[in-house]
């Protein structure tokens, strides 16, 4: 092989790698925002759950004392 397939080959491989690093960048871009969706729709209900549920049961156990 003389210089200039090497020049050829490494330029080759540079493009490729580059286009990897792209990739992996759009993949890790997904996977951080599907966890972020994930979290706010399963954390931040189940916070809002523990905040509404005990005036909630209050008043129901209330509505139901009379009886």
């Amino acid at each position: 092989m003389d210089i200039e397939e090497l020049k050829n080959k490494l330029q080759a491989q540079e493009k490729m790698l580059l286009d990897i690093y792209i990739s992996v960048e759009k993949t890790r871009k997904y996977f951080l925002w599907t966890l972020i969706i994930t979290v706010a729709m399963v954390v931040l209900p189940l916070i809002g759950i523990a905040f509404v549920l005990p005036p909630l049961l209050n008043s129901i156990s209330t509505m139901y004392s009379g009886f």
